[in-house]
């Protein structure tokens, strides 16, 4: 049985389930108050790493993590397929460094666990470092080395994503300001500010750091707050990266068009979207003690989004507790670009009665409504 079904969000999150959705059958709308990846999706460095990013247990965020990493390299062919446009999808492997041996210990007990996921985790030493990566700081005294972890060209990406949409006959409306539900427990009644009406038999909430105005539409308590993230990028010039490079003060993600994407200082600033000075400065502070290189280099490009956070840092997936037709896929924080595929896969199966791909339950969209 096939629905029409509005997508509210034109990030990743809502673009990638759009796709999926309309490959289900479905007819398929989404809205955007902007434009598509205007917000947290274009500004993104692209990480596609659940092994570095997340090291204390193999909780259930982490299997999702794990299970969209899985996912990519399908899925980022079919939507260069569907869409006609390429981008770039590396596989770098990375390296979580680390500068004491108390750290050292603690990376031990991470491969522990995190082979008993299939990770090819390997420890290595100052020398064999240098020879993954020989611009690397000599105060670095270890890693783990991740080959199966990658990296995307996000603003690219992104765009695809868009096109392939268009391409397979989802409508997508754009620079809408604002939209109003109307009703939902039956029907789907939409209005943008301009009077546009939409209506459709299923809803997905995508909306990002936004979501949390539609509390008191849906009776849910949903407790996502926007924290704007800084970058900047470097030109490299003659020297070369090879690995994604994570520290415990952020990362460093090589680009295919010879750029160094630095990332990501945080703070809490509203829906402000500007990038400060001091913002910048936290990253180039620091950065230079991974790569000595950048202390003769400044930044030609900074920029800065908005990063939808929960409460308990897991995203909202799932059907309204009294409305199966409406399906929450938000509060994704700085995992967007890489829950992508595996969130958009949930959304398409939920609303064909099927089955998700991975459990779910944790991911609840009325974990803190009492």
């Amino acid at each position: 049985m096939t629905h029409r079904v509005i997508v509210l969000g034109g990030g990743v999150i809502g673009l990638a389930s759009a796709l999926e959705i309309s490959r289900k059958g479905h007819e398929v709308t989404v809205l955007e108050k902007v434009r598509c990846g205007g917000q947290a999706s274009g500004a993104a460095a692209g990480m596609l790493a659940p092994y570095s990013e997340i090291g204390e247990d193999p909780d259930d965020f982490f299997r999702l993590c794990l299970a969209s990493l899985r996912e990519y390299p399908v899925w980022q062919e079919e939507v260069k397929k569907i869409s006609g446009h390429d981008f770039e999808y590396t596989n770098s492997g990375s390296l979580h460094a680390v500068y004491h041996e108390a750290d050292v210990l603690a990376l031990k007990t991470r491969q522990s666990w995190q082979r008993e996921w299939g990770a090819e985790a390997e420890l290595v030493d100052a020398t064999q470092i240098k020879k993954l990566e020989p611009h690397l700081s000599d105060s670095i005294i270890g890693a783990m080395h991740y080959p199966e972890e990658s990296h995307v060209f996000a603003p690219d990406y992104v765009g695809a994503l868009e096109e392939a949409c268009r391409k397979n006959g989802v409508t997508i409306v754009e620079e809408l300001e604002a939209v109003e539900v109307h009703s939902w427990k039956e029907d789907i009644d939409l209005v943008s500010k301009n009077g546009q009406r939409f209506q459709a038999e299923r809803l997905v909430i995508a909306s990002g750091a936004w979501s949390k105005e539609l509390e008191e539409t849906f009776s849910l308590n949903l407790p996502v707050y926007p924290i704007r993230g800084q970058i900047c990028a470097y030109e490299l010039g003659d020297k070369q990266v090879n690995h994604i490079v994570y520290t415990s003060q952020g990362y460093l993600v090589p680009k295919a068009n010879g750029t160094l994407v630095n990332g990501a200082s945080e703070d809490i600033a509203g829906f402000k979207t500007d990038v400060t000075v001091s913002g910048i400065a936290r990253l180039t502070n620091w950065n230079k003690n991974i790569f000595p290189f950048l202390t003769d280099l400044n930044p030609f490009h900074t920029w800065a989004g908005l990063r939808p956070a929960t409460q308990d840092g897991y995203p909202f997936i799932g059907e309204h507790p009294n409305a199966k037709h409406i399906i929450f896929a938000t509060g994704h924080y700085r995992n967007g670009i890489l829950l992508s595929p595996i969130t958009a896969k949930i959304v398409a199966a939920l609303l064909s009665d099927e089955k998700p791909p991975v459990p779910i339950e944790t991911f609840a969209p009325d974990r803190f409504t009492y």
